[in-house]
C-alpha cells in the first residue's frame, strides 16, 4: 500500500509542469536573452564604430591650464 500511494504521486507530479519552473522559464529565458544580445552589440560596436570624438577645449579653458603649468601665455 505504501508503494502504490508513492507510485501515485509520481504520476500525478509527471502530469502537470511545476508552476514555479515555468515562472523561472518565463522569466529567466528572455532575460539570459537580452543579456547575450547586449553583450554582442557591444562587441560589435567595439570593432566596427569609429572612436568618438573629443569636445574641442575653448581657449578660455586651454589658456587657463597653461598659466597652471607656467607656461608664458603669447599675447601677455
Amino acid at each position: 500500500m505504501a508503494g502504490e500511494g508513492f507510485a501515485g504521486k509520481a504520476a500525478a507530479e509527471a502530469k502537470g509542469l511545476n508552476p514555479g519552473l515555468i515562472v523561472l522559464l518565463v522569466i529567466g529565458v528572455p532575460l539570459v536573452v537580452f543579456l547575450v544580445a547586449n553583450y554582442v552589440m557591444y562587441v560589435y560596436a567595439q570593432k566596427n564604430l569609429p572612436p568618438r570624438k573629443k569636445k574641442p577645449v575653448s581657449k578660455k579653458k586651454l589658456k587657463r591650464e597653461k598659466l597652471k603649468q607656467g607656461v608664458p601665455v603669447p599675447g601677455e
